[in-house]
């Protein structure tokens, strides 16, 4: 089978090689569809922390299973699923606070671990979700969403807050439909006018630059560090300031002001029992995900179109589709 593997920032590589079979606990699934995420593109320009070389990119995934042990989850030949791509122990503290999200020996398919730019994967059935409803885009879509989800969860909004998100990509987007859901009043800070004009047809107001006006709650998610700088300058007395995005290195703050306003900084790692949630929004209507993919690509023209991915005016999600011909 056909397998796309990051030998180094910037340097894709073509390998073929035979399926991985599954063991005990694990289903084999065949690879529909896999989302780019922002974590691939800094792995690609080798800004991705929690990254080594070489690997197989791909966490956001649409998959069918093959073959599956016997579990209570309805996970069947045929069935089309997400998959939730972190591996935890289950026993770290965070684990045992329910928190598996930080577990202390993480490993998310695609970054610590191989993930699915190739046609089959062998992975726990339990991180198996799936929905007989939904299409395979959609449920490539779901571990972005969940991003998104997880974040508003920390950030614990209330109905009629306030909330500034800074950043329009797909991460920005998710949160955005996560505080809709939750009654909040929303802005978006994006540099990017196609992205705010997206934003704007989504019924919430974006802005080039910051209007002065403080909100309640701070979303960053650009993963960029001035940016995430200077969302220290917009949450209002007593607010928060939620970091989706992260960086390779140190971010810094004026600390008089962080202490004049009492602010609250959380940061947001990946989501935790959170899928079937959205799986059920998604399949209410609540979550409509089909304006997200702008480019679409095949498994075999990643090296060759991944480069120029970021120059791209109209990204905002960018999926795979693996072929027939790649297996």
């Amino acid at each position: 089978m056909r397998q796309i593997v990051l030998e180094q920032p910037g340097n894709f590589q073509e390998h073929f090689a035979a399926p991985v079979a599954a063991t005990k606990g694990e289903a084999f699934v065949r690879v529909h569809r896999v989302g780019v995420c922002g974590t691939d593109l800094h792995a690609f320009a080798g800004r991705q922390p929690f990254f080594t070389y070489p690997r197989i990119l791909g966490h956001e995934l649409g998959v069918e299973v093959i073959t599956a042990p016997a579990n209570d989850r309805g996970i069947v030949t045929g069935s089309q699923c997400a998959i939730e791509p972190y591996l935890t122990c289950g026993k770290c503290h965070a684990c045992l606070l329910g928190r598996r999200n930080c577990c202390e020996t993480l490993q998310v398919l695609g970054v610590h671990c191989e993930g699915g730019m190739r046609p089959f994967i062998s992975v726990p059935v339990d991180l198996l979700h799936k929905s007989d409803k939904l299409s395979l885009d959609q449920l490539a879509l779901v571990e972005t969403l969940g991003i998104g989800a997880h974040a508003v969860d920390r950030s614990g909004i209330r109905e009629g807050e306030e909330a500034l998100v800074v950043g329009a990509g797909p991460i920005g987007l998710a949160v955005v439909q996560f505080l809709q859901a939750a009654g909040a009043r929303i802005r978006m800070l994006e540099i990017s006018k196609p992205r705010r004009d997206f934003v704007e047809r989504l019924g919430v107001e974006a802005m080039a630059e910051f209007d002065g006006r403080l909100a309640d709650v701070v979303f960053d998610a650009t993963g960029n560090p001035q940016a995430m700088e200077a969302s220290f300058n917009y949450p209002a007395h007593a607010g928060r300031v939620v970091f989706v995005g992260l960086v390779q290195g140190r971010i810094s703050f004026d600390d008089p002001q962080f202490h004049r306003r009492e602010l609250t900084v959380l940061s947001s790692r990946n989501s935790c029992d959170i899928f079937p949630r959205i799986i059920q929004m998604i399949e209410d209507g609540r979550i409509d995900t089909a304006p997200w993919i702008t480019i679409r690509m095949g498994l075999a023209e990643v090296p060759a179109r991944f480069p120029s991915l970021r120059a791209e005016p109209n990204l905002l999600k960018a999926m795979i589709e693996i072929q027939d011909s790649d297996t």
